[in-house]
């Protein structure tokens, strides 16, 4: 007989997590999930372990969804178990991928859980195929981590107690407890899926080939998280010291000083922050090399857009147009969803009676500011202060009640409305519309 799970499991449970915490179980109906039921019970049951409930996803996929459903409620019900069943629709998301879909779909529900501990039950074997699949699709050093026993995400804790069991002794455990669990058809797919490719056909071979195989690529895996762990720590270090906390950017002239793999590093981790999704790493490349060029640089992604402006390097989150005019008070800063209005008192600035009332409108094309050399129009303005196009579409004038225009905030104040001190405006983008 093999030797019981559960105290491999409960070592995995770390002190600081007991108390009041709520503890969901991904349950499929599984072999897997099956095993971490009974066992999380028993642990409940047996040894004072945590209360906790299930959480089922009915993806719609298989015709057998339904039988799963009912299977994964009969075995809850019949260990006091708390089940909740979501229902999700992935046929909008095909085009990523069936797999890929369903898993965005499964991991949507966990976030909008109540559960602070989301258990999952990966085994060894399926950290064996995660590394041969990450190594396979070009990962790097986090991807080729694997999964973690616990990881924090979206504010919860995913924990993967059984990870450094072989899935021959779920099975094993799972015949000596008399356990019932559903088979996904799917799962011997190995012409349409990758992964069922790699258990089915290519890691038993391995396998008769190379003894303790599954351990050896669990302990590369350790290794690549020890060696993602201490990038994240530089990236984080670069990112303080370029990091400006008022607007956000990072500065463009200590970013080039940086090696090349710390600069993308550093712009990963600084996208990461912001909850941006990686961008692919050609466009990183590409990205990286037009900055060092010093050329106009641009990233657009899935959030916004990465670009240069004025030393530093801006996230903009993409984002929809101002309805102008906005009315707008000299002194008051003003933050709207495409950008802040901000004040300084300075030489040159503009005079404001108390109580006026200015406007902030969009450019109507053609308009010319007065100059110490004469009328410049807009447009050479933004040029010479090298603003991106991509910011010039959005970027608001200031005028005056009678609709005089006073200014092109943080470009530009009428020369024949400056004084020798007065409120110079200044124009902080936050977002770029998306068409």
């Amino acid at each position: 007989m093999q030797p019981d799970l559960l105290p491999a499991l409960i070592q995995t449970w770390p002190d600081t997590m007991s108390g009041h915490c709520h503890l969901a179980l991904a349950l499929s109906g599984g072999l897997d999930s099956m095993v971490l039921l009974d066992l999380l019970c028993r642990w409940r049951d047996e040894a004072g372990g945590p209360a906790l409930s299930a959480i089922h996803v009915h993806h719609g996929i298989s015709p057998h969804a339904d039988d799963w459903l009912q299977h994964c409620q009969q075995a809850c019900d019949a260990r006091g178990v708390a089940l909740h069943a979501e229902r999700v629709s992935i046929g909008s998301a095909r085009e990523q991928g069936i797999e890929a879909a369903a898993r965005a779909a499964r991991y949507q529900v966990f976030s909008a859980s109540a559960a602070t501990i989301i258990a999952l039950a990966h085994h060894a074997d399926d950290q064996s195929e995660t590394v041969l699949l990450q190594l396979l699709r070009g990962g790097g050093v986090k991807a080729l981590a694997a999964m973690p026993c616990w990881r924090t995400w979206q504010g919860k804790q995913l924990w993967r107690p059984l990870l450094g069991v072989p899935r021959a002794r779920l099975a094993a455990y799972a015949a000596d407890r008399g356990l019932h669990w559903v088979e996904d058809d799917s799962n011997q797919d190995a012409a349409n899926y990758l992964r069922n490719h790699l258990r089915l056909q290519v890691l038993p071979g391995l396998r008769q080939r190379q003894q303790g195989l599954d351990a050896r690529l669990a302990r590369s895996a350790a290794q690549m998280a020890d060696a993602a762990a201490i990038l994240d720590e530089v990236a984080a270090q670069d990112w303080q010291a370029l990091h400006d906390a008022a607007s956000g950017a990072l500065s463009l002239a200590a970013w080039q000083v940086l090696s090349a793999p710390r600069q993308r590093h550093v712009l990963l981790h600084w996208l990461g922050k912001l909850g941006w999704p990686a961008p692919a790493p050609a466009a990183l490349l590409s990205l990286q090399s037009a900055l060092l060029a010093g050329q106009d640089a641009r990233l657009d992604g899935e959030a916004g857009v990465v670009l240069s402006y004025r030393g530093q390097l801006l996230a903009m989150p993409w984002g929809s147009r101002s309805a102008w005019p906005v009315p707008c008070v000299p002194g008051q800063t003003l933050r709207l969803a495409s950008g802040e209005l901000r004040w300084v008192w300075q030489a040159g600035g503009l005079s404001a009676a108390p109580g006026v009332v200015w406007q902030l409108r969009s450019r109507q094309g053609g308009e010319s500011l007065s100059t110490r050399v004469g009328r410049k129009a807009l447009k050479k303005l933004f040029q010479e202060a090298a603003v991106p196009a991509l910011l010039r579409d959005s970027w608001p004038v200031l005028c005056d009640e009678a609709g005089q225009l006073l200014s092109l905030p943080g470009v530009a104040v009428a020369a024949d409305r400056a004084q020798p001190e007065g409120w110079w405006p200044q124009w902080q983008p936050l977002s770029i519309p998306r068409d």
